[in-house]
């Protein structure tokens, strides 16, 4: 079994990864909404949905100052987005995420909560890289991703060389990519990308700096799942150079 402190483990190289693309794959609705969900897709999800086209401006994306921009991607449920925009109000958070009915539960948190400082995409995360500035990105979450598990659908992982050379470009200097799976060879498959990508550094120094997550971490219900399932995560933390 692979182990993040294994990178040359995974096999794959650039080669067998596709290139950059606004590609989606993946459930994008699950069971029927609730009315009230619903009504926030409808209502709330359109004043908080990023500008369709065009280069982003992401401090004037929201309605009071900011001091840093984070960008979560694929935020499920959006337990952790909405822990990290209540606990950091003075931090714009962009949240993308194509499943509508992760997203239908975010808004009600927001709805509820009041929260101000969280911005939504509901579409494939990769095109929002593109339009964002250089060094734009304080911290950026990438936290249990799919990590299609055939052989043959590798390829479609939202880690790849091409994904962290635009993560790279969007995440200012000393900026912060957390990344979390529950599966062995998605860790070592990340590491070895970010082993040699030439904009991003992995600190660890003992085993526990990817086997313990990071201060102010909130547990999520898929890892909830995992654990009960006997599943160890991985959390990694790579400095931007």
């Amino acid at each position: 079994m692979m182990t993040p402190d294994d990178p040359s483990a995974t096999a794959e190289g650039p080669e067998a990864e596709s290139p950059w693309s606004n590609t989606f794959y993946g459930r994008r609705k699950g069971k029927r909404l609730r009315d009230r969900q619903a009504e926030l897709i409808a209502d709330l999800l359109p004043r908080l949905r990023l500008p369709e086209s065009g280069p982003l401006d992401p401090p004037a994306l929201f309605d009071t100052p900011v001091d840093d921009i984070w960008l979560e991607i694929g935020f499920g449920g959006g337990e952790h987005l909405i822990a990290q925009a209540q606990a950091y109000r003075n931090v714009g958070i962009i949240g993308c995420e194509p499943f509508i009915n992760g997203m239908a539960k975010l808004l009600s948190h927001v709805d509820e909560a009041g929260i101000g400082n969280v911005r939504l995409h509901d579409a494939d995360a990769v095109p929002v890289l593109g339009r964002l500035p250089d060094a734009s990105i304080g911290h950026a979450f990438i936290l249990y991703p799919d990590p299609w598990p055939k052989r043959r659908h590798r390829r479609r992982r939202i880690i790849s060389d091409a994904t962290l050379a635009q993560l790279g470009r969007v995440i200012r200097p000393g900026g912060l990519l957390r990344f979390a799976t529950d599966i062995d060879d998605y860790a070592a498959w990340t590491l070895a990308r970010i082993g040699r990508s030439s904009d991003f550094i992995w600190q660890a120094a003992c085993a526990d700096d990817w086997r313990k997550p990071w201060d102010g971490w909130i547990s999520t219900r898929y890892e909830q799942k995992a654990f009960r399932e006997g599943r160890k995560p991985s959390y990694i933390t790579a400095i931007r150079r």
